[in-house]
């Protein structure tokens, strides 16, 4: 099989596409509001999580970066049109010379670590239930991809009258979402590319007339080799013991074009 970087990232990304020198990232944050804006300044509607269906289930598969086989022969999981998949590929020990290590980042082994789950030596997966919030939402959204960054953020609303578990840890992945076949894949995949984690606490909460909002709008770094145009957002947010409890996830419509 043709190796799977060739299809997907010519060229390595950067091993922390979070970090940037002070004066660029000053500069990146300067430009947040243009690169969420962008698209409807030049009548293009932004990729939004707005009227779709919330996921029921998140399911998190991870790949080691040596394992190509895995990447064309999943492990079996909960399939619907209201569970939503991600796919993480995690660096080896071997480095630059694995064979998807140009698609592996290091946001995989963070993520590991948090649900306190050991690096595959080939695959594993996790099965999250969507406990959901009667009365609260979650939107997430991205603007244009311009200059290497593209303007992403994540929002909670829940009601006044809840008090929340905090702290709330949010995550909002940027996935590029590959069609099936794409290197062998029996099946489509939402490739994470890079990802945020804010942590919600009081101190970082605004109070509208009948809810509390959490939100988080940044600039995030697109690695070196994504198709920009199949770019979508996934997030979700977990309470203080882990539980999912709401996720949302970005469509951009047919027209889209960047």
């Amino acid at each position: 099989m043709t190796r799977l970087s060739t299809r997907l990232n010519p060229t390595p990304p950067q091993r922390h596409p979070m970090r940037m020198p002070l004066g660029l990232g000053r500069r990146a944050a300067g430009c947040l509001m243009l690169l969420l804006g962008a698209g409807a300044a030049l009548g293009q509607t932004l990729c939004s999580s707005d009227g779709q269906a919330p996921p029921v289930a998140l399911v998190e598969r991870f790949i080691s970066a040596e394992c190509v086989s895995c990447w064309q022969k999943p492990l079996a999981g909960q399939r619907s049109a209201q569970t939503m998949a991600l796919d993480w590929i995690v660096p080896s020990h071997r480095g630059d010379d694995a064979p998807l290590s140009a698609v592996a980042n290091n946001e995989a082994r963070l993520r590991l670590a948090a649900l306190a789950q050991p690096t595959p030596e080939g695959q594993s997966q996790i099965v999250h239930p969507v406990i959901g919030w009667p009365g609260a939402s979650l939107r997430v959204a991205r603007g244009l991809a311009l200059g290497g960054y593209v303007g992403a953020s994540i929002t909670l609303r829940i009601p006044s009258d809840v008090t929340p578990n905090l702290p709330l840890h949010a995550w909002l992945a940027l996935v590029e979402a590959l069609p099936l076949g794409t290197e062998g894949s029996p099946v489509p995949r939402n490739l994470v590319r890079n990802v945020l984690q804010p942590i919600w606490n009081g101190h970082s909460v605004l109070q509208e007339s009948a809810s509390w909002v959490w939100q988080d709008m940044r600039p995030m770094n697109v690695p070196v080799g994504t198709q920009t145009t199949r770019m979508q957002m996934i997030g979700w947010v977990t309470d203080a013991t882990g539980r999912v409890l709401l996720a949302a996830a970005s469509v951009c419509p047919p027209e889209h074009d960047e």
